[in-house]
Protein backbone atom coordinates (compact mmCIF):
# COMPACT_ATOMS: atom_id res chain seq x y z
CA UNK A 1 0.00 0.00 0.00
CA UNK A 2 1.42 3.55 -0.81
CA UNK A 3 0.56 6.08 1.28
CA UNK A 4 -0.14 9.08 -1.06
CA UNK A 5 -3.19 8.07 -3.49
CA UNK A 6 -1.38 7.83 -6.23
CA UNK A 7 -3.44 6.03 -8.40
CA UNK A 8 -7.10 7.37 -6.95
CA UNK A 9 -5.53 10.94 -8.76
CA UNK A 10 -4.52 9.91 -12.12
CA UNK A 11 -7.90 7.67 -12.18
CA UNK A 12 -10.55 10.98 -10.92
CA UNK A 13 -8.19 13.68 -11.69
CA UNK A 14 -9.28 14.29 -15.02
CA UNK A 15 -13.15 13.77 -14.48
CA UNK A 16 -12.80 16.16 -11.60
CA UNK A 17 -11.50 18.82 -13.76
CA UNK A 18 -14.68 18.13 -16.46
CA UNK A 19 -16.48 18.75 -13.61
CA UNK A 20 -15.16 22.26 -12.82
CA UNK A 21 -14.73 23.20 -16.78
CA UNK A 22 -18.59 22.49 -17.14
CA UNK A 23 -18.99 25.19 -14.63
CA UNK A 24 -17.75 27.75 -16.63
CA UNK A 25 -18.80 25.93 -20.50
CA UNK A 26 -20.20 29.42 -21.27
CA UNK A 27 -17.16 30.83 -21.50
CA UNK A 28 -15.38 28.58 -24.57
CA UNK A 29 -11.87 30.13 -24.56
CA UNK A 30 -11.68 29.36 -20.73
CA UNK A 31 -13.18 25.70 -21.39
CA UNK A 32 -9.98 25.42 -23.67
CA UNK A 33 -7.23 26.87 -21.59
CA UNK A 34 -8.69 24.98 -18.38
CA UNK A 35 -8.47 21.83 -20.52
CA UNK A 36 -5.45 21.59 -21.58
CA UNK A 37 -4.36 22.58 -17.70
CA UNK A 38 -6.26 19.53 -16.71
CA UNK A 39 -4.60 17.43 -19.26
CA UNK A 40 -0.84 18.86 -18.39
CA UNK A 41 -1.57 18.14 -14.99
CA UNK A 42 -2.52 14.67 -15.27
CA UNK A 43 0.36 13.68 -17.32
CA UNK A 44 2.57 15.47 -14.28
CA UNK A 45 0.73 13.61 -11.86
CA UNK A 46 1.63 10.26 -13.65
CA UNK A 47 5.05 10.77 -14.02
CA UNK A 48 5.48 12.11 -10.42
CA UNK A 49 3.25 8.81 -9.92
CA UNK A 50 5.76 6.65 -11.95
CA UNK A 51 8.56 8.64 -10.17
CA UNK A 52 7.42 7.32 -6.80
CA UNK A 53 6.56 4.03 -8.02
CA UNK A 54 10.57 3.56 -8.55
CA UNK A 55 12.09 0.72 -10.49
CA UNK A 56 9.69 -1.66 -12.21
CA UNK A 57 9.88 -5.51 -11.70
CA UNK A 58 7.67 -7.58 -11.88
CA UNK A 59 5.53 -7.23 -9.01
CA UNK A 60 3.07 -4.24 -8.24
CA UNK A 61 4.94 -0.99 -7.76
CA UNK A 62 1.97 0.94 -6.05
CA UNK A 63 -1.19 -0.45 -4.56
CA UNK A 64 -4.03 1.16 -3.32
CA UNK A 65 -6.89 -1.43 -1.74
CA UNK A 66 -9.74 -0.64 0.44
CA UNK A 67 -12.78 -2.47 1.45
CA UNK A 68 -15.82 -0.66 -0.24
CA UNK A 69 -19.07 -3.06 -0.20
CA UNK A 70 -18.10 -5.39 1.96
CA UNK A 71 -21.29 -7.13 2.07
CA UNK A 72 -20.49 -8.59 -1.56
CA UNK A 73 -16.97 -9.03 -1.06
CA UNK A 74 -15.97 -5.85 -3.56
CA UNK A 75 -13.05 -3.81 -3.12
CA UNK A 76 -11.78 -0.79 -4.52
CA UNK A 77 -8.58 -2.23 -5.31
CA UNK A 78 -5.87 -0.12 -8.03
CA UNK A 79 -2.95 -1.05 -8.99
CA UNK A 80 0.07 -0.29 -11.24
CA UNK A 81 2.63 -2.61 -12.93
CA UNK A 82 5.44 -2.09 -15.35
CA UNK A 83 2.66 -3.20 -17.91
CA UNK A 84 0.08 -0.97 -16.91
CA UNK A 85 2.51 1.70 -16.01
CA UNK A 86 3.32 2.07 -19.86
CA UNK A 87 -0.78 2.62 -20.78
CA UNK A 88 -1.38 4.71 -18.03
CA UNK A 89 1.50 7.01 -19.15
CA UNK A 90 0.28 6.96 -22.81
CA UNK A 91 -3.31 7.36 -22.24
CA UNK A 92 -2.18 11.18 -20.04
CA UNK A 93 0.10 11.71 -23.76
CA UNK A 94 -3.19 11.52 -25.43
CA UNK A 95 -4.76 13.81 -23.31
CA UNK A 96 -3.01 16.44 -24.04
CA UNK A 97 -2.67 15.97 -27.36
CA UNK A 98 -6.64 15.53 -27.54
CA UNK A 99 -7.16 19.08 -26.36
CA UNK A 100 -4.22 20.47 -27.85
CA UNK A 101 -6.09 18.84 -31.91
CA UNK A 102 -9.19 20.17 -30.99
CA UNK A 103 -8.75 23.71 -30.11
CA UNK A 104 -9.80 24.96 -33.33
CA UNK A 105 -11.81 22.29 -34.34
CA UNK A 106 -14.52 22.45 -31.86
CA UNK A 107 -16.72 25.24 -31.66
CA UNK A 108 -19.82 24.46 -30.35
CA UNK A 109 -20.38 23.27 -26.79
CA UNK A 110 -16.55 23.44 -25.98
CA UNK A 111 -16.83 22.76 -22.04
CA UNK A 112 -19.35 19.74 -22.75
CA UNK A 113 -16.64 18.44 -25.22
CA UNK A 114 -14.06 19.27 -23.00
CA UNK A 115 -15.69 17.55 -19.88
CA UNK A 116 -16.40 14.02 -22.16
CA UNK A 117 -12.59 14.00 -23.77
CA UNK A 118 -11.40 14.11 -19.53
CA UNK A 119 -14.00 11.81 -18.40
CA UNK A 120 -13.13 9.47 -21.22
CA UNK A 121 -9.46 9.31 -19.68
CA UNK A 122 -10.99 9.05 -16.61
CA UNK A 123 -12.23 5.55 -17.73
CA UNK A 124 -9.36 4.05 -19.20
CA UNK A 125 -7.32 5.30 -16.38
CA UNK A 126 -9.30 3.01 -14.28
CA UNK A 127 -9.35 -0.04 -16.53
CA UNK A 128 -5.54 -0.01 -16.67
CA UNK A 129 -5.58 0.56 -13.21
CA UNK A 130 -8.71 -1.77 -11.64
CA UNK A 131 -7.46 -5.34 -10.44
CA UNK A 132 -10.82 -5.76 -8.38
CA UNK A 133 -12.96 -7.24 -11.04
CA UNK A 134 -16.54 -5.65 -10.05
CA UNK A 135 -14.16 -1.94 -10.35
CA UNK A 136 -12.70 -3.14 -13.55
CA UNK A 137 -16.12 -3.79 -15.20
CA UNK A 138 -17.39 -0.38 -14.04
CA UNK A 139 -14.56 1.08 -16.04
CA UNK A 140 -14.78 -0.93 -18.55
CA UNK A 141 -18.57 0.44 -19.24
CA UNK A 142 -17.78 3.56 -17.53
CA UNK A 143 -15.29 4.61 -20.62
CA UNK A 144 -18.16 4.37 -23.29
CA UNK A 145 -20.38 7.11 -22.42
CA UNK A 146 -18.15 10.06 -22.85
CA UNK A 147 -16.67 8.43 -26.64
CA UNK A 148 -20.00 7.73 -27.29
CA UNK A 149 -20.89 11.67 -27.25
CA UNK A 150 -17.41 12.66 -28.59
CA UNK A 151 -18.82 10.68 -31.74
CA UNK A 152 -22.37 11.69 -31.41
CA UNK A 153 -22.66 15.63 -31.03
CA UNK A 154 -19.09 16.76 -32.52
CA UNK A 155 -18.68 13.76 -34.97
CA UNK A 156 -19.42 14.30 -38.68
CA UNK A 157 -21.88 12.86 -41.22
CA UNK A 158 -23.65 10.15 -39.82
CA UNK A 159 -22.36 10.50 -36.32
CA UNK A 160 -25.04 9.22 -34.62
CA UNK A 161 -25.51 5.56 -36.34
CA UNK A 162 -21.66 5.47 -36.15
CA UNK A 163 -22.04 6.68 -32.38
CA UNK A 164 -24.75 3.78 -31.61
CA UNK A 165 -23.00 0.97 -33.27
CA UNK A 166 -19.88 1.36 -31.70
CA UNK A 167 -22.09 1.51 -28.32
CA UNK A 168 -24.25 -1.63 -29.01
CA UNK A 169 -20.95 -3.39 -29.72
CA UNK A 170 -19.04 -2.83 -26.73
CA UNK A 171 -21.56 -2.31 -24.31
CA UNK A 172 -23.07 -5.95 -25.27
CA UNK A 173 -19.83 -7.69 -25.14
CA UNK A 174 -19.35 -5.53 -21.69
CA UNK A 175 -22.93 -6.91 -20.45
CA UNK A 176 -21.20 -10.90 -20.72
CA UNK A 177 -18.22 -9.65 -19.25
CA UNK A 178 -20.07 -8.50 -16.06
CA UNK A 179 -22.11 -11.50 -15.68
CA UNK A 180 -19.21 -13.69 -16.64
CA UNK A 181 -17.41 -11.83 -13.51
CA UNK A 182 -20.56 -12.65 -11.10
CA UNK A 183 -20.61 -16.44 -12.18
CA UNK A 184 -16.77 -16.55 -11.71
CA UNK A 185 -16.67 -14.95 -8.00
CA UNK A 186 -19.93 -17.24 -6.89
CA UNK A 187 -18.29 -20.56 -8.31
CA UNK A 188 -14.78 -19.66 -7.46
CA UNK A 189 -14.39 -22.65 -5.19
CA UNK A 190 -12.24 -20.38 -2.43
CA UNK A 191 -15.01 -18.14 -1.38
CA UNK A 192 -16.60 -15.09 -2.54
CA UNK A 193 -13.82 -12.39 -3.95
CA UNK A 194 -13.69 -10.39 -6.95
CA UNK A 195 -9.62 -9.80 -6.45
CA UNK A 196 -8.06 -10.74 -9.36
CA UNK A 197 -5.03 -12.34 -7.38
CA UNK A 198 -7.71 -14.67 -5.85
CA UNK A 199 -9.75 -16.04 -8.98
CA UNK A 200 -6.56 -16.07 -11.13
CA UNK A 201 -6.48 -19.79 -12.18
CA UNK A 202 -9.11 -20.65 -10.21
CA UNK A 203 -10.54 -24.60 -10.50
CA UNK A 204 -14.09 -23.83 -12.11
CA UNK A 205 -16.28 -27.11 -12.45
CA UNK A 206 -15.72 -28.75 -16.24
CA UNK A 207 -16.70 -26.54 -19.08
CA UNK A 208 -18.14 -23.82 -16.90
CA UNK A 209 -14.54 -22.35 -17.19
CA UNK A 210 -14.83 -22.22 -21.34
CA UNK A 211 -17.93 -20.64 -21.10
CA UNK A 212 -16.59 -17.80 -18.93
CA UNK A 213 -13.97 -17.11 -20.89
CA UNK A 214 -15.28 -17.31 -23.97
CA UNK A 215 -17.66 -13.82 -22.53
CA UNK A 216 -13.81 -12.21 -21.09
CA UNK A 217 -12.88 -12.79 -24.72
CA UNK A 218 -15.75 -11.34 -26.34
CA UNK A 219 -16.06 -8.47 -24.53
CA UNK A 220 -12.22 -7.57 -25.14
CA UNK A 221 -12.40 -9.09 -28.93
CA UNK A 222 -14.92 -5.68 -29.66
CA UNK A 223 -12.70 -3.69 -28.19
CA UNK A 224 -9.66 -4.87 -29.99
CA UNK A 225 -11.32 -5.29 -32.46
CA UNK A 226 -10.85 -8.71 -33.97
CA UNK A 227 -12.65 -9.89 -36.91
CA UNK A 228 -15.25 -10.96 -37.28
CA UNK A 229 -16.30 -8.68 -35.19
CA UNK A 230 -14.74 -5.19 -35.93
CA UNK A 231 -17.52 -3.83 -38.29
CA UNK A 232 -18.28 -0.92 -35.52
CA UNK A 233 -14.15 0.30 -36.36
CA UNK A 234 -14.81 2.26 -39.29
CA UNK A 235 -17.15 4.11 -38.79
CA UNK A 236 -16.56 5.30 -35.37
CA UNK A 237 -13.34 6.37 -37.05
CA UNK A 238 -14.56 8.07 -39.62
CA UNK A 239 -17.43 9.87 -37.97
CA UNK A 240 -15.72 10.68 -34.56
CA UNK A 241 -14.28 14.26 -34.47
CA UNK A 242 -10.12 14.09 -34.33
CA UNK A 243 -10.00 13.77 -30.66
CA UNK A 244 -12.65 11.03 -30.67
CA UNK A 245 -10.10 8.97 -33.30
CA UNK A 246 -7.11 9.51 -30.92
CA UNK A 247 -8.91 7.78 -27.64
CA UNK A 248 -10.12 5.18 -30.01
CA UNK A 249 -7.38 4.48 -31.62
CA UNK A 250 -4.68 4.96 -29.40
CA UNK A 251 -6.73 4.32 -26.12
CA UNK A 252 -9.65 2.11 -26.56
CA UNK A 253 -8.32 -0.54 -28.74
CA UNK A 254 -5.43 -1.03 -26.65
CA UNK A 255 -8.08 -1.61 -23.26
CA UNK A 256 -9.14 -4.95 -25.45
CA UNK A 257 -5.37 -5.73 -25.94
CA UNK A 258 -4.37 -4.77 -22.45
CA UNK A 259 -7.06 -6.72 -20.70
CA UNK A 260 -6.84 -10.02 -22.67
CA UNK A 261 -3.09 -10.45 -21.20
CA UNK A 262 -4.12 -8.71 -17.57
CA UNK A 263 -7.54 -10.78 -17.34
CA UNK A 264 -8.59 -13.45 -19.55
CA UNK A 265 -5.44 -15.67 -19.73
CA UNK A 266 -4.47 -15.28 -15.85
CA UNK A 267 -8.16 -15.83 -14.91
CA UNK A 268 -8.60 -18.80 -17.83
CA UNK A 269 -5.10 -20.37 -18.50
CA UNK A 270 -6.10 -23.71 -19.99
CA UNK A 271 -8.57 -22.26 -22.10
CA UNK A 272 -6.59 -19.89 -23.24
CA UNK A 273 -4.23 -21.91 -24.49
CA UNK A 274 -6.83 -24.31 -25.98
CA UNK A 275 -8.03 -20.89 -27.82
CA UNK A 276 -4.66 -20.05 -28.84
CA UNK A 277 -4.09 -21.45 -32.46
CA UNK A 278 -7.72 -19.92 -32.59
CA UNK A 279 -7.09 -16.66 -31.96
CA UNK A 280 -3.68 -16.99 -33.79
CA UNK A 281 -5.64 -17.42 -36.93
CA UNK A 282 -8.07 -15.15 -36.50
CA UNK A 283 -5.56 -12.69 -35.88
CA UNK A 284 -3.71 -13.06 -38.95
CA UNK A 285 -6.76 -13.10 -41.13
CA UNK A 286 -7.33 -9.64 -39.74
CA UNK A 287 -4.32 -8.08 -41.08
CA UNK A 288 -4.93 -9.87 -44.93
CA UNK A 289 -8.65 -9.00 -44.58
CA UNK A 290 -8.11 -4.91 -43.04
CA UNK A 291 -5.21 -4.62 -45.07
CA UNK A 292 -7.49 -5.25 -48.46
CA UNK A 293 -9.72 -3.55 -47.35
CA UNK A 294 -7.68 -0.51 -46.93
CA UNK A 295 -6.47 -0.54 -50.43
CA UNK A 296 -9.91 -0.01 -52.06
CA UNK A 297 -10.73 2.74 -49.52
CA UNK A 298 -10.68 6.72 -50.64
CA UNK A 299 -11.53 8.06 -47.24
CA UNK A 300 -8.34 8.89 -45.54
CA UNK A 301 -9.39 8.52 -41.86
CA UNK A 302 -11.50 5.23 -42.86
CA UNK A 303 -8.19 4.05 -44.64
CA UNK A 304 -6.42 4.42 -41.52
CA UNK A 305 -9.00 2.63 -39.50
CA UNK A 306 -8.56 -0.50 -41.47
CA UNK A 307 -4.78 0.07 -41.22
CA UNK A 308 -5.26 -0.09 -37.20
CA UNK A 309 -7.67 -3.67 -37.63
CA UNK A 310 -4.60 -4.83 -39.45
CA UNK A 311 -2.37 -3.85 -36.75
CA UNK A 312 -4.58 -4.97 -33.75
CA UNK A 313 -4.59 -8.28 -35.37
CA UNK A 314 -1.08 -8.68 -35.41
CA UNK A 315 -1.25 -7.99 -32.02
CA UNK A 316 -3.45 -10.58 -30.94
CA UNK A 317 -2.12 -12.88 -32.63
CA UNK A 318 1.75 -12.08 -30.88
CA UNK A 319 -0.48 -12.63 -27.42
CA UNK A 320 -1.73 -15.51 -28.18
CA UNK A 321 1.82 -16.93 -29.18
CA UNK A 322 2.10 -17.37 -25.97
CA UNK A 323 5.93 -16.93 -26.28
CA UNK A 324 7.47 -13.75 -24.42
CA UNK A 325 8.65 -12.59 -27.74
CA UNK A 326 5.12 -12.25 -29.12
CA UNK A 327 3.52 -10.87 -25.97
CA UNK A 328 6.77 -8.29 -25.55
CA UNK A 329 6.00 -7.57 -29.23
CA UNK A 330 2.03 -7.08 -28.57
CA UNK A 331 3.00 -4.53 -26.45
CA UNK A 332 5.59 -2.60 -28.23
CA UNK A 333 3.46 -2.87 -30.79
CA UNK A 334 0.20 -1.54 -29.45
CA UNK A 335 2.25 1.65 -27.73
CA UNK A 336 4.08 2.25 -30.96
CA UNK A 337 0.36 1.91 -32.93
CA UNK A 338 -1.48 4.60 -30.83
CA UNK A 339 1.65 6.32 -31.27
CA UNK A 340 1.67 6.09 -35.55
CA UNK A 341 -1.68 6.00 -35.91
CA UNK A 342 -2.78 9.11 -33.41
CA UNK A 343 -0.15 10.77 -35.58
CA UNK A 344 -2.01 9.85 -38.97
CA UNK A 345 -5.54 10.44 -37.38
CA UNK A 346 -4.57 14.24 -36.49
CA UNK A 347 -3.09 14.57 -40.13
CA UNK A 348 -6.01 13.33 -41.07
CA UNK A 349 -8.05 15.56 -39.42
CA UNK A 350 -5.64 18.59 -40.31
CA UNK A 351 -6.15 18.23 -43.73
CA UNK A 352 -9.46 17.92 -43.36
CA UNK A 353 -10.08 21.59 -41.79
CA UNK A 354 -7.72 23.02 -44.22
CA UNK A 355 -9.00 21.45 -47.44
CA UNK A 356 -12.52 20.25 -46.44
CA UNK A 357 -11.90 16.81 -47.71
CA UNK A 358 -10.16 13.41 -47.11
CA UNK A 359 -11.01 11.98 -50.19
CA UNK A 360 -7.42 10.61 -51.87
CA UNK A 361 -9.48 11.36 -55.54
CA UNK A 362 -9.37 15.74 -54.05
CA UNK A 363 -5.93 15.25 -52.69
CA UNK A 364 -2.18 15.15 -53.98
CA UNK A 365 1.00 17.52 -53.87
CA UNK A 366 0.84 18.29 -50.61
CA UNK A 367 4.33 17.65 -49.62
CA UNK A 368 5.01 20.34 -52.11
CA UNK A 369 2.71 23.19 -50.43
CA UNK A 370 3.41 21.93 -46.56
CA UNK A 371 6.89 20.12 -46.71
CA UNK A 372 6.69 19.67 -42.59
CA UNK A 373 3.53 18.39 -42.81
CA UNK A 374 4.80 16.06 -45.83
CA UNK A 375 7.66 14.67 -43.51
CA UNK A 376 5.57 13.92 -40.49
CA UNK A 377 2.94 12.72 -42.23
CA UNK A 378 5.61 10.15 -44.22
CA UNK A 379 7.58 9.29 -40.84
CA UNK A 380 4.05 7.87 -39.62
CA UNK A 381 3.46 5.83 -42.85
CA UNK A 382 6.82 4.64 -42.65
CA UNK A 383 6.35 3.67 -39.27
CA UNK A 384 3.22 2.18 -40.07
CA UNK A 385 5.38 -0.19 -42.89
CA UNK A 386 7.03 -1.31 -40.30
CA UNK A 387 10.58 0.57 -41.61
CA UNK A 388 13.45 -0.74 -39.29
CA UNK A 389 14.99 2.11 -37.17
CA UNK A 390 11.07 3.09 -36.32
CA UNK A 391 8.96 1.32 -33.24
CA UNK A 392 6.99 -0.41 -35.13
CA UNK A 393 9.62 -2.74 -36.33
CA UNK A 394 10.58 -3.56 -32.95
CA UNK A 395 7.03 -4.99 -32.02
CA UNK A 396 6.66 -6.70 -35.57
CA UNK A 397 9.41 -8.35 -35.74
CA UNK A 398 9.23 -9.76 -32.30
CA UNK A 399 6.13 -11.14 -33.21
CA UNK A 400 7.15 -12.57 -35.98
CA UNK A 401 10.22 -14.05 -34.30
CA UNK A 402 7.73 -15.50 -31.39
CA UNK A 403 5.00 -16.87 -33.98
CA UNK A 404 8.10 -18.74 -36.05
CA UNK A 405 8.91 -20.80 -32.30
CA UNK A 406 5.22 -21.87 -32.25
CA UNK A 407 4.27 -22.65 -35.82
CA UNK A 408 5.95 -21.86 -39.12
CA UNK A 409 3.54 -21.10 -41.33
CA UNK A 410 2.19 -19.10 -38.57
CA UNK A 411 5.39 -16.76 -38.81
CA UNK A 412 5.71 -16.95 -42.57
CA UNK A 413 2.01 -15.46 -42.69
CA UNK A 414 2.78 -12.53 -40.35
CA UNK A 415 5.28 -11.91 -42.86
CA UNK A 416 3.30 -12.06 -45.65
CA UNK A 417 0.85 -9.93 -43.55
CA UNK A 418 3.55 -6.69 -43.19
CA UNK A 419 4.28 -7.04 -46.73
CA UNK A 420 0.31 -6.39 -47.93
CA UNK A 421 -0.05 -2.84 -45.33
CA UNK A 422 3.14 -1.71 -47.90
CA UNK A 423 1.18 -1.59 -50.73
CA UNK A 424 -1.88 0.66 -49.08
CA UNK A 425 0.16 2.73 -46.88
CA UNK A 426 2.66 3.42 -50.14
CA UNK A 427 -1.07 4.21 -52.14
CA UNK A 428 -1.61 6.52 -49.24
CA UNK A 429 1.56 8.44 -49.40
CA UNK A 430 1.01 8.37 -53.28
CA UNK A 431 -2.00 9.96 -53.29
CA UNK A 432 -1.81 12.31 -50.68
CA UNK A 433 1.61 13.89 -50.75
CA UNK A 434 2.43 13.55 -54.18
CA UNK A 435 1.57 14.07 -57.93
CA UNK A 436 -0.54 17.12 -58.95
CA UNK A 437 -2.33 19.08 -57.01
CA UNK A 438 -6.55 18.02 -57.16
CA UNK A 439 -7.51 20.84 -54.51
CA UNK A 440 -8.31 24.68 -54.97
CA UNK A 441 -7.76 25.22 -51.44
CA UNK A 442 -3.72 25.90 -50.31
CA UNK A 443 -2.73 22.96 -47.60
CA UNK A 444 -0.72 25.60 -45.08
CA UNK A 445 1.94 24.11 -43.10
CA UNK A 446 1.58 22.80 -39.60
CA UNK A 447 1.68 26.02 -37.20
CA UNK A 448 3.38 25.69 -33.51
CA UNK A 449 0.50 24.22 -31.78
CA UNK A 450 -0.08 20.99 -34.39
CA UNK A 451 3.56 20.69 -34.47
CA UNK A 452 3.28 20.25 -30.94
CA UNK A 453 0.82 17.27 -31.27
CA UNK A 454 2.82 15.54 -34.43
CA UNK A 455 6.64 16.10 -33.41
CA UNK A 456 6.41 14.35 -29.79
CA UNK A 457 4.57 11.43 -31.53
CA UNK A 458 7.07 11.34 -34.17
CA UNK A 459 10.20 11.57 -31.75
CA UNK A 460 8.39 9.13 -29.20
CA UNK A 461 8.21 6.69 -32.69
CA UNK A 462 12.02 6.96 -33.52
CA UNK A 463 12.92 6.59 -29.42
CA UNK A 464 11.62 2.86 -29.40
CA UNK A 465 12.95 2.13 -32.78
CA UNK A 466 16.34 3.20 -31.72
CA UNK A 467 16.37 2.35 -28.12
CA UNK A 468 13.69 0.05 -27.58
CA UNK A 469 15.48 -1.56 -24.31
CA UNK A 470 14.19 0.53 -21.66
CA UNK A 471 10.16 -0.45 -22.83
CA UNK A 472 11.04 -3.85 -22.93
CA UNK A 473 12.37 -3.70 -19.58
CA UNK A 474 9.77 -1.98 -17.84
CA UNK A 475 7.05 -5.11 -19.39
CA UNK A 476 9.32 -8.41 -18.49
CA UNK A 477 8.35 -8.89 -15.18
CA UNK A 478 4.71 -8.37 -15.56
CA UNK A 479 5.13 -10.64 -19.09
CA UNK A 480 7.13 -13.13 -16.97
CA UNK A 481 4.76 -13.57 -14.27
CA UNK A 482 1.54 -14.32 -16.72
CA UNK A 483 3.84 -16.86 -18.79
CA UNK A 484 4.78 -18.84 -15.98
CA UNK A 485 1.12 -19.85 -15.44
CA UNK A 486 0.18 -20.33 -19.14
CA UNK A 487 0.38 -23.28 -20.38
CA UNK A 488 2.27 -23.80 -23.91
CA UNK A 489 1.25 -23.18 -27.40
CA UNK A 490 -0.42 -26.47 -28.01
CA UNK A 491 0.92 -27.06 -31.58
CA UNK A 492 4.32 -27.66 -30.70
CA UNK A 493 4.52 -26.66 -27.14
CA UNK A 494 7.67 -24.53 -27.13
CA UNK A 495 8.22 -21.76 -25.31
CA UNK A 496 11.43 -20.11 -25.56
Amino acid sequence: MNAFPWLSLITFLPLGSGLLILGVRERPELCRKLGLAAALAELAVVLAAVAAAGQAGGSWLLVEDRAWIPGFAIRYTLAMDGLSQVFVCLTALFGVLGVLVSWRQVTERVGAFHFCLLAALSGVQGVFLATDLILFALFWEAQLIPVFFLIAVWGHGERRRAAVKFFLFSATGGLFMFLAVIVLSVAHAGGQSFALADLTGAQLPPGLGAWLFAAFLLSFAVKIPLVPIHIWLPDAHTQAPTAGSLILAGLLLKTGGYALMRFAFPLFPAQAAACAPLLVALGLAGVFFASLMALVQDDLKRLVAYSSIAHMGLTVAGIASLTGLGMTGAVVLMVCHALTTGGLFASAGMVDERLATRSLKSLGGLWDQAPLFGSLFLVFSLASAALPGLGNFVGEIMIVFGLFKVHALAGAAAVAGMAVTLIYLLRMNRDTLFGPRRSELPMTDVGLREALVLVPLALAVLLVGLHPAPLQDLIAGPIHNLLIHLPQFPALGVRP
